[in-house]
């Protein structure tokens, strides 16, 4: 399963609309707020939450890719107040007028869902090809700034840090301030900071525009992946979520061979020069095309219309209920995910997988650049078309996900239609295998008596393989930390970036070193050692869950 699923309730675990009223939102989060506070004992006392919350609280729960949204998408507005809020309140609490209302972004045309969703891909696929396209400007700018290759390699790691670190801030603002904002005000910044970068009189400019423009370009693969379930319904989500969610991936692998032929042939400038193009045609696009549809803060801009038409000031959306503190809030984003890294096994394994996985991957930016250029003689725009074999075994695994989603409702049915958590590693699993043999192969096909594809069919091997674990790792932590599941996220992005940063300073020194073969076998060891853990928590991850001070237990 692909992170479409971190947007929608999966058919086994639906919520029944007749037993979720809208109006029950505010007290369910103040419930979620408890709950997160205390930890999931905290469910069973009946001074903190009411019976109708304990009974809602894990199945209501909307994970995203960074943040859990409290509010229910598919709930019904016109239903009884819960039990712990006052009968004023439940008489003005504002919802959608129908199913038909005009203001709710699930009744848009779909013709406008769809130029949405194209746009938001197509941001965060600029954002992720501004990661690795930097890559192939280190020979004319090293001359030209006179600085080493590893300090130029600083621009790389600099870049993908700043991308794992402002989600922690920039995702639960978005839950105060909405989703429109953040991306106009993030863009607005990311595409500033490519004017520094294609001006830059030294490596220090470089080095810190790199930084700051990964750490403004985060919004649209942190927050982007609510605004597609906010206006698609379950039954519609799965295509719009495929196009968001293989952006992120085409970037990368995108980059170098977009970079490939400007520096061949143009100066390393108009590598910046072309991507700050790209970005403001992506802004003016945002603030054109994209609109607010954070259901929670569209129905607060509905309460403050009819406060004013009406001049009755008790009518209130339920956001504006919740007792809720942004400095608390985003406080806790900062540091639950490192609890769970810390005290859960399961957390920490599959985060450091996918952690090594990404790091090898953007270790390879520097690393086709030696191999290919020393044993088989390419030259700058050769190089980046050596990267299509990534791209493409990316393509086939995001192609491959309704195989894998017939497994998953196999292995559900098999259960009596009861879903585990485990039951989504199965992609990890397949895709941690893959990752060994595309290494291996990678490795040992390096010979200039070896045609130059054969290797290159290797690294598409590895490509899909990454798809794939990333995949079921994502899907298995919302599930298996319901309560947590942003904080999970959290940790895996805070892990993986951390890890994308720090490979590619060590690259050339590695194959150096070591030679090419046994360099690429390294890393294709450090998966083979990390490959059975998805398979192990699938055996036994009931068990682990049940001893878990964090995960569900599925009681």
């Amino acid at each position: 399963m692909f992170p479409r699923d971190l947007e929608k309730q999966d058919q086994f675990h639906s919520v029944d609309p007749d037993r979720h009223p809208f109006s029950q939102s505010d007290s369910l989060c103040n419930c979620v707020e408890k709950v997160e506070e205390q930890g999931p004992h905290a469910l069973n006392s009946s001074a903190l939450c009411s019976t109708t919350s304990r009974r809602q609280i894990v199945t209501t729960l909307q994970p995203t890719r960074s943040h859990l949204t409290c509010l229910s998408d598919d709930a019904v507005p016109n239903s009884t107040p819960p039990q712990d809020i006052s009968a004023d309140q439940a008489k003005y609490a504002v919802g959608w007028d129908g199913d038909d209302d005009p203001l709710n972004p699930r009744n848009m045309h779909t013709a406008r869902k769809w130029l949405i969703t194209f746009t938001m891909a197509l941001c965060s696929m600029c954002v992720t090809c501004t990661s690795s396209l930097y890559t192939l400007t280190y020979n004319q700018m090293n001359k030209e700034f006179g600085n080493s290759r590893i300090v130029a390699t600083l621009g790389l790691s600099l870049f993908v840090f700043g991308l794992g670190l402002s989600p922690m801030v920039l995702s639960p603002l978005s839950e105060f301030y909405g989703r429109r904002p953040i991306y106009i005000g993030a863009f607005i910044f990311f595409t500033i900071w490519l004017i520094p970068c294609a001006v830059a009189p030294n490596i220090e400019t470089m080095l810190v525009a790199r930084f700051f423009d990964g750490l403004s370009g985060s919004a649209f693969l942190s927050v982007a992946g609510g605004t597609v379930g906010d206006m698609f319904s379950q039954s519609q989500l799965q295509a719009p979520m495929m196009v968001y969610t293989a952006s992120p991936f085409i970037g990368p692998g995108l980059g170098p061979i977009i970079g490939g032929f400007i520096n061949f042939f143009l100066n390393w400038r108009w590598s910046f020069y072309i991507l700050l193009i790209w970005s403001g045609l992506m802004l003016a696009a945002i603030i054109f095309l994209i609109p607010e549809t954070y259901h929670p803060v569209l129905l607060r801009n509905k309460a403050r219309k009819l406060r004013k038409e009406t001049g009755d000031d008790n009518y209130k959306a339920p956001i504006e209920i919740m007792d809720r503190s942004i400095a608390r809030t985003v406080i806790r984003s900062l540091y639950r995910p490192f609890l769970l890294l810390v005290l859960d096994p399961m957390c920490l394994n599959l985060c450091l997988l996918s952690s090594i996985l990404l790091g090898i991957l953007y270790l390879f930016f520097g690393a086709f650049n030696l191999v290919f250029t020393t044993v088989h003689g390419f030259n700058l725009y050769q190089i980046g078309l050596s990267f299509c074999g990534l791209l493409v075994g990316m393509l086939l695994a995001i192609a491959s996900d309704p195989l894998w989603q017939r497994n998953y409702l196999r292995l559900v049915r098999k259960n009596s239609n009861k879903s585990e958590p485990e039951y989504r590693l199965p992609p990890s699993i397949g895709g941690a295998v893959l990752t060994v043999i595309g290494l291996f192969w990678f490795a040992w096909t390096i010979h200039p008596s070896i045609h130059w594809i054969v290797p290159i069919i290797g690294s598409g091997f590895f490509g899909a393989g990454t798809v794939l674990v990333f995949s079921g790792v994502f899907t298995f932590l919302v599930e298996a930390f319901p309560l947590y599941a942003a904080s999970g996220l959290a940790a895996n992005s805070f892990a993986r970036s951390s890890f994308a940063a720090l490979f590619p300073l060590f690259a050339l020194q590695l194959y150096n070193k070591l030679g090419y073969q046994w360099a690429s076998s390294l890393l294709a060891f450090l998966t083979l050692v990390m490959a059975p853990f998805p398979y192990i928590f699938f055996l036994y991850g009931g068990r682990l869950r049940q001893k878990s001070r964090f995960a569900s237990t599925g009681k």
